[in-house]
């Protein structure tokens, strides 16, 4: 009975101290470090920003006259040709003054021949008074006459020849207008956006009214906005890739061609307190162009890129964790990193990185593959004499 009794008090003291052995042991055995091994992969030290895409090559149609619009001939989205009429302008009015200007032109041609006729006639008059002055049989009077005679006529021959050439130009240039009446396709491409419509009225008196764009869609250029404290890693020649927003994985790739020296204007140039505020907290952007190739015709204008500068990359290098490099004072690109021995001691060796990221770099020197790399300290285990139940 007496045993029976304090049976299950004792497993319950057992198991207790089960228990805290278990405890105990884990707590003796568990490294206090949180460790990696050290392998080798890729790394690449980027840039990135967002662009827009644009054509490389377009051109805006614009017309050169004033007129009603009577006909477009083309819709957006299609393929013209170079040469191809696009869009046709009320013509009667450059008409009529071309009209006028031939009939001008006819008029003045016409007197030319009448006064090239008065010109030979007082040429006739005034040898026959230099033969009749030889013989005696004139007077001086009448030669004198008949040689300013053949000299006016012979001036105004002069003026209705300017007249002519006068007339001529200012008709060509009509002629030219008349002609821009007929607009066709500067280039060949593909019409993005049309701002007219047929009926509306034109004033091109100021400035060229854009009737259309047409843009080579076959190659474009990104437009990327990088800020002032990332566009010093930016030189022309380098590579970069992007992402569109359609959420697929392709990846186009190009060479930076052109970094612009100077930020976009600002919309707003007051000189206000306020605004002189408001702009010193904002980030200045640079323009960063490159070129990419379109043969399918999957990108197109405004769509959103994000952009990857690739300022510098390796492959299959050893690679380590940058929380754990602790800097070496005085010896830039030189850090130390706690190695774990396989007697489990901890040794510290001093490692040169190349190429880093903010979660990793690469390990030129100090390393090698396969060792366990302590990156971090456990925080303290608890104490094994302590339970929740």
């Amino acid at each position: 009975m007496t045993l029976r009794r304090y049976k299950w008090p004792v497993l319950l003291v057992l198991m207790i101290l089960l228990i805290f052995a278990w405890r105990w042991w884990q707590a003796r055995t568990q490294l206090p470090f949180e460790t990696e091994m050290v392998q080798r992969g890729d790394i690449e030290q980027n840039v990135t920003a967002i662009g827009t895409l644009q054509p490389r090559s377009y051109v805006d149609v614009g017309a050169q006259v004033s007129g009603q619009i009577l006909a477009l001939h083309v819709q957006p989205g299609d393929v013209v040709e170079k040469g191809k009429l696009l869009s046709e302008i009320d013509p009667r009015v450059p008409q009529a003054t071309v009209d006028a200007g031939q009939a001008a032109l006819a008029g003045l041609q016409a007197q030319l021949e009448e006064q090239e006729a008065q010109y030979a006639f007082a040429q006739q008059q005034e040898a026959r008074q230099q033969r009749m002055h030889v013989e005696g049989s004139t007077r001086a009077e009448d030669v004198q006459q008949a040689e300013a005679t053949m000299k006016t006529a012979a001036a105004r021959i002069k003026n209705l020849k300017a007249q002519i050439v006068q007339t001529q130009s200012t008709l060509q240039g009509n002629e030219a207008l008349l002609g821009f009446t007929r607009i066709y396709a500067p280039m060949s491409g593909t019409v993005v956006s049309i701002e007219a419509k047929a009926g509306q009225t034109l004033n091109a008196t100021y400035q060229t009214p854009t009737l259309l764009r047409i843009a080579d869609l076959s190659s474009m250029t990104v437009w990327t906005d990088v800020s002032e404290a990332d566009v010093r890693y930016v030189k022309p020649g380098m590579p970069v890739y992007f992402k569109t927003l359609g959420g697929d994985a392709r990846r186009w790739a190009g060479t930076v061609r052109q970094v612009l020296p100077a930020p976009p204007k600002p919309e707003s140039t007051s000189n206000t307190a306020a605004t002189q505020a408001t702009s010193n907290n904002k980030v200045v952007l640079y323009t960063v162009l490159f070129d990419v190739d379109n043969p399918d015709g999957e990108l197109m204008p405004q769509m959103t890129a994000q952009v990857s500068f690739v300022v510098a990359q390796a492959n299959q290098v050893i690679l380590a964790p940058t929380n754990a490099l602790a800097a070496v004072e005085g010896k830039p690109g030189q850090y130390k990193v706690r190695v774990l021995t396989k007697e489990g001691k901890v040794d510290w060796h001093e490692v040169v990185t190349g190429v880093r990221t903010r979660l990793r770099a690469e390990i030129v020197s100090g390393l090698a593959e396969g060792e366990q790399l302590i990156i971090a300290d456990k925080a303290a285990p608890p104490s094994a004499w302590k339970f929740q139940f």
